[in-house]
């Protein structure tokens, strides 16, 4: 006699993913995953909605929309607010000085909040500068000395280069220099005058003939994290002021009617201690400018817009509704009289991994696309900025969250199989993705502790969603709780995508070990 090979092999692949597809379309399980993209489309227009509720300030007794940050020349809001010395430069020339002194003041710091200290913010600025006009969010390059990152020349409020550390005083004053060939601007420093250095070269597109040169003053806020809930942080920022003192002050290339203007760009002078104390403005006396301002000049901190993920709070609930549904997909292969009989095989396990993130990836696709484009939209209607994000960027948004969803799908469909426990494996689940994400964005632990939440585990994966950049030269609260993750998006869903793999590799060998145990024998002739 011999073993009839025909009545044991296996189905294939490709059969065990369609007879687990027509099991999955159940009525249940197809409203769940109506359910998943409704909630999340559904949230994340109503959050829109509801943010642009509030887009309107009083002025008397006329409602006007709130004012919103400048855009810079890359479509991007930008900050640019300080005090401008300045006139008229034609296509090539450029300005020398020469910086002696620069002190600050910072209002109310902590821990005592009742006193206004001497002080420079890390990036108080103060420096010459060729930019397209006064008018806000015009493109400029600028060289300038800073609070404590020494000598940096920036342009058009991104881009960022360093030149030497060090302060300025009296007894070593700090030489700068900017010159204009077209549109090309070269920034040098020098700490005698004599012996130059260069800095760095930007290149401003499409300059109009003449432009605006002189000397400015900026001074950022200054943060400060005030301690909340179970050792969480909270961002605050108070006033700042800085003032600098240039001499041997001089300008090549300067067109006609070139004397010297002065005034803010941006608003200033509203604080009780520009009102009653020291104003932003200039003091003239002996060849020497003195040159107080506050403001700043780069890219706007994370209240400069909103990100297209901002819509993106239905999530959660999204989420948790595709992990029970991964969960019970498999655990009902365990339940007495349920199943038809036949044992969960590693291959009848990883059609259910296909099929299931199959879904969850369609769903996660549509509900994430529609509230990254519809989104923004409801906000730019309601009179909200949005950072302007390009349109391969809000297809990777989308097809992230996507690809979360799936992965987070088959990682508690790989529990399901290895606990066996509805609840038990929906447990796990909802406490290894959502919890640690949770815990992380909301403003309850240390943000140091969120950030390795979201380095170690499954909820990594939740990096897709960011769109928004950190900048250097920003002052900024870079945590969780304000948008921003420790690991890139494609590295938070590496992380996710290997707890995955690895559960799902314990529950086949489990099946493996328990499989042939429960097999019918081979029937013999």
């Amino acid at each position: 006699m011999r073993e009839n090979h025909e009545d044991t092999a296996e189905p294939s692949l490709t059969a065990h993913a369609r007879q687990e597809w027509a099991r999955f379309r159940t009525r249940g399980r197809m409203i769940a995953m109506a359910a998943t993209i409704l909630v999340t489309i559904l949230l994340g227009l109503l959050h829109a909605i509801a943010l642009g509720g509030g887009t309107h300030c009083s002025e008397g007794p006329v409602e006007v929309p709130c004012p919103t940050d400048p855009v810079g020349p890359h479509g991007r809001p930008v900050s640019d607010t300080f005090y401008f010395v300045h006139r008229p430069l034609v296509e090539n020339g450029g300005i020398t000085v020469r910086v002696t002194s620069m002190t600050g003041v910072i209002t109310y710091p902590p821990p005592g909040h009742d006193e206004i200290v001497p002080g420079l913010v890390p990036w108080a600025k103060a420096g010459i500068i060729i930019k397209d006009g006064v008018a806000q969010g015009s493109p400029y390059a600028a060289l300038m000395l800073t609070g404590a990152h020494g000598v940096r020349m920036q342009h058009d409020y991104v881009h960022d280069t360093a030149g030497r550390a060090g302060g300025v005083s009296a007894g070593t004053p700090r030489w700068l220099r900017l010159t204009r060939s077209g549109d090309t601007i070269t920034g040098h420093e020098s700490a005698d005058g004599t012996r130059w250095a260069k800095v760095g070269t930007a290149r401003l597109a499409a300059l109009p003939e003449t432009v605006r040169v002189g000397f400015f003053v900026a001074s950022p806020g200054d943060l400060t994290l005030r301690p909340v809930a179970l050792g969480a942080s909270l961002p605050e920022s108070r006033f700042t002021q800085a003032t600098a003192t240039f001499d041997h002050v001089s300008v090549e290339g300067g067109a006609s009617g070139g004397e010297w203007n002065h005034g803010s760009v941006g608003e200033m002078g509203h604080t009780d201690w520009e009102k009653y104390h020291r104003a932003a403005g200039l003091v003239e006396s002996n060849g020497a400018f003195t040159v107080t301002g506050t403001g700043d000049i780069g890219p706007s901190g994370p209240h400069g817009g909103h990100p297209v993920e901002s819509g993106l709070v239905g999530l959660v609930i999204g989420l948790i509704i595709v992990l029970v549904v991964a969960v019970r997909f498999v655990t009902v292969e365990y339940r007495p009289g349920v199943a038809g009989g036949a044992p969960l095989t590693g291959r009848t396990l990883a059609a259910k991994a296909l099929v299931i993130g199959a879904v969850t990836f369609l769903a996660g696709l549509v509900s994430a696309a529609v509230v990254v484009t519809a989104g923004p939209a409801v906000l730019r209607a309601n009179g909200l900025g949005v950072i302007p994000a390009s349109a391969l960027t809000g297809l990777r948004v989308a097809t992230g969250v996507a690809a979360l969803l799936a992965i987070a799908a088959v990682l508690a469909l790989a529990l399901g199989a290895l606990l066996r426990r509805t609840w038990a494996a929906i447990l796990v689940a909802i406490s290894a993705v959502v919890l640690p994400y949770l815990l992380a964005v909301l403003p309850l632990l240390p943000d140091d502790t969120a950030r390795w939440l979201l380095r170690l585990t499954p909820a990594a994966g939740f990096a897709v969603q960011q769109s928004i950049h950190e900048y250097p030269q920003v002052v900024a609260h870079y945590a969780p709780s304000a948008g921003y993750y420790p690991l890139a998006w494609w590295a938070g869903l590496a992380v996710l995508c290997g707890y995955a793999a690895a559960v799902l590799a314990l529950a086949g060998l489990r099946l493996r070990r328990s499989v042939p145990a429960a097999r019918p024998r081979p029937r013999w002739r």
